[in-house]
C-alpha cells in the first residue's frame, strides 16, 4: 500500500467511522485513498478547516471516541490551529492529520509549506512529522492511544507528500492498550476517607474529568453516601442529571447563586477532575480559606497548580471514587441539609427579569421543553453560553458541547455538526449574532449533510458579554461592541438552503420551535432579545463570593 492508503486503513483499523476535513494539493493522495474506501469510512467536507476541527471536537465530546480531522499543508494546516487549541484546553481526544510538502522541500519556504509541528507544539499532547513510511501506521496507532489515555487531548500527525506516495506492505494490528491508570495507595484512600468522615459540610465539585471518564454514577453514589450537594464547573455540567436533587448547578463567575453560596459555607471541597481555573475560583488568594480541599485528577500537573490542596490524589476519578465509596458508611448530615435548604430558599427570593418580549431564560426554557434528555446541546461563546449553562436542565452525560478553556467564538456550528453525526440525534445550537458570524459558513455543511440541527440565535445586535463588562466596569464606553449589521438571518438561512424563522415574542418562539423540531434539515430561529440583558449572578473579575452581583 501507499502511505496514503495506510493512513486511511489504519484509521479504519482504529475504529474511525467519520472524518472531517478539506482537501488540497499536499493531501490529494490521502483523499484518493478515502475515495477508494468510501464504503468503509465517511468523510464530511466542511466549508473551512476550522469548522472541520470543531466538528471533530464535537464528535469526540458527544461520542467519547477520538475525533479525526484531515487538512492539507500551509493554510489548511494553520486553519486547524484554533480547533486544536480548543480541544487541548478542554482535554478532548482529537487526531489531526495534515499533508505537507515532500521531505526534500521542507525548510525551503516551498509553496504552502509551514512548520505545523512547531506551530502546534504548545497545544497538543504530542505531535509527529512522519518522514519514514515504515513508521506511519504505528505512529497513527500510537497517536490514537495517546489521544485517549490518561487526560485526553489532541495529537497531530504531519505526513510529507513523498511519504504518502511511498509503497510498503501493510498489516492490520490490534488496537494498542492504553497505559493503566495510576495506582492509588491505601494511605491516600484512607486519608481521603478520614477527611470525608471528619467533614460536617462536604461539597462535591465536578469538572470535565467526571464527564470524560464517565464517572457520573460513582459521583451520585458518593453524594448519597456522604449527604453532600454537587456543584459543577461548566465543563462538568451534565456529569449527573439535573433532576438529581443534590445537583446545584454551575459555580464560578456566572454560576448559580445557591451553588456558589453553599460552596462558600462548606468545610470540605471534594474536587473531581477540575482545573480550578480563574473563572471558577475568582481571587485565588481568598479562595475557600476555611475549607479543606481533596483534589482527585488523572493529571498530576493539575494538583496544586492553581489552588493548593489538603490532599491531592493522582488517578482516574471513576476508579478512585468507586474505591472510596466501598470504604464509606452512609452518613446523614441534617444540619448541613437544613443550611442548604435555607440558601435555596433565599435564592428563590431573587427577582427574575420578566418581560412580554423574549428573555434569554424564556428562550432556553422553550427549547428545553421541546428537546429530549438525549438531545445534544451545543453552544458558541458569550452571554448565550452562560444563560444555557445556568438554565438548561441537562439530563444525559455528554449532552453539553461547549468551548470552556479557550472560549472560542465560532466553535458552535462545527461542533453541533460533529455531535449530530456522532449521535444521530436532532441537535440544538444556541448561539449569538456575534459568535454565529464567525463560522456561519458551516451552514453549507449542515445543509449538504441534511443534518437536523436547530440553530437558536439570540440576536441582540451587540457583542453582549463584552458590552456587559463595558456597562459594569468601563463607564458604558461601548467601544466596538455595537454591531450595526444589516444581516437578515432568515434570508441568510434560506440562501444556504436551510429553513429560516423569526421570533419576537414567547408565543412566536413556541411556534417556531415546534416547527423546527418537526423539520428534517437545519433550521435557523432568529430570536430578538434586548441588548441590555445581563448574565447574572456575576462575581466581578478578581472578586470573591462576597462580591457576588445578583441583580
Amino acid at each position: 500500500m501507499t502511505g496514503a492508503d495506510i493512513i486511511i486503513e489504519t484509521l479504519i483499523e482504529q475504529g474511525t467511522e467519520v472524518v472531517f476535513g478539506y482537501p488540497g494539493g499536499q493531501a490529494i493522495n490521502i483523499y484518493d485513498a478515502i475515495y477508494k474506501r468510501a464504503d468503509r469510512i465517511k468523510h464530511v467536507l466542511t466549508a473551512h478547516e476550522q469548522g472541520a476541527a470543531h466538528a471533530a471536537d464535537g464528535y469526540a465530546r458527544a461520542s467519547g471516541k477520538v475525533g479525526v480531522v484531515i487538512a492539507t499543508s500551509g493554510p489548511g494546516a494553520t486553519n486547524l490551529v484554533t480547533g486544536i487549541a480548543n480541544a487541548y484546553l478542554d482535554s478532548i481526544p482529537v487526531v489531526a492529520i495534515t499533508g505537507n510538502v515532500p521531505c526534500s522541500l521542507i525548510g525551503r519556504d516551498s509553496f504552502q509549506e509551514v512548520d505545523i509541528v512547531g506551530i502546534t507544539m504548545p497545544i497538543v499532547k504530542h505531535n509527529y512529522c512522519v518522514k519514514d513510511v515504515t513508521k506511519l501506521a504505528d505512529t497513527i496507532r500510537e497517536a490514537f492511544k495517546i489521544a485517549k489515555e490518561g487526560r485526553p487531548g489532541p495529537v497531530l500527525i504531519d505526513v510529507p507528500k513523498d511519504v504518502q506516495i511511498a509503497d510498503i506492505p501493510f498489516e492490520n494490528k490490534p488496537i494498542l492498550p492504553e497505559k493503566p491508570d495510576p495506582i492509588v495507595s491505601e494511605t491516600d484512600l484512607n486519608a481521603a476517607i478520614e477527611m470525608i468522615n471528619a467533614s460536617k459540610r462536604p461539597y462535591i465539585y465536578c469538572g470535565g474529568g467526571v464527564v470524560s471518564k464517565d464517572a457520573g454514577k460513582e459521583v451520585e453514589e458518593l453524594a448519597e453516601l456522604i449527604d453532600a450537594p454537587v456543584g459543577f464547573s461548566m465543563m462538568g455540567l451534565a456529569a449527573i442529571p439535573h433532576s438529581n436533587p443534590r445537583a446545584l448547578g454551575m459555580i464560578g463567575m456566572h454560576g448559580k447563586y445557591s451553588a456558589i453560596k453553599i460552596k462558600s459555607k462548606s468545610d470540605l471541597i471534594i474536587a473531581l477532575g477540575v482545573r480550578f481555573s480563574d473563572r471558577a475560583t475568582g481571587n485565588k488568594n481568598a479562595y475557600m480559606p476555611n475549607a479543606k480541599i481533596l483534589h482527585i485528577d488523572i493529571d498530576p500537573a493539575e494538583l496544586d497548580k492553581n489552588i493548593n490542596s489538603t490532599l491531592g490524589i493522582v488517578g482516574n476519578v471513576k476508579s478512585v471514587i468507586a474505591a472510596i465509596n466501598k470504604r464509606l458508611e452512609k452518613t446523614e448530615r441534617p444540619y448541613w441539609q437544613n443550611e442548604i435548604e435555607n440558601i435555596k430558599a433565599l435564592e428563590r427570593t431573587i427577582p427574575e427579569h420578566k418581560s412580554d418580549m423574549l428573555t434569554p431564560y424564556k428562550v432556553v426554557d422553550t427549547v428545553a421543553a421541546a428537546a429530549k434528555p438525549t438531545t445534544p446541546i451545543a453552544t458558541d461563546v458569550g452571554q448565550h453560553q452562560m444563560w444555557v449553562a445556568q438554565r438548561y436542565p441537562f439530563e444525559g452525560a455528554r449532552t453539553l458541547i461547549s468551548s470552556g478553556g479557550l472560549g472560542t467564538m465560532g466553535f458552535g456550528l462545527g461542533a453541533a455538526i460533529g455531535a449530530c453525526m456522532a449521535t444521530n440525534e436532532r441537535t440544538v445550537l444556541f448561539t449569538g449574532d456575534g459568535s454565529f458570524g464567525m463560522n456561519l459558513n458551516e451552514l453549507a455543511t449542515a445543509v449538504s449533510q441534511k443534518l437536523p440541527i436547530v440553530i437558536v440565535l439570540m440576536n441582540n445586535g451587540v457583542l453582549g458579554m463584552v458590552r456587559q463588562w463595558q456597562t459594569m466596569f468601563f463607564n458604558k464606553h461601548y467601544s466596538q461592541t455595537t454591531l450595526e449589521r444589516k444581516t437578515d438571518f432568515v434570508k441568510l438561512a434560506e440562501a444556504f438552503g436551510a429553513k429560516g424563522m423569526r421570533a419576537n415574542t414567547p408565543s412566536e418562539l413556541e411556534e417556531c420551535v415546534k416547527k423546527a423540531f418537526a423539520s428534517d434539515g437545519p433550521v435557523v430561529i432568529d430570536c430578538y432579545i434586548d441588548k441590555d440583558e445581563r448574565v447574572l449572578p456575576m462575581i466581578p473579575p478578581g472578586g470573591t463570593m462576597d462580591d457576588l452581583v445578583v441583580e
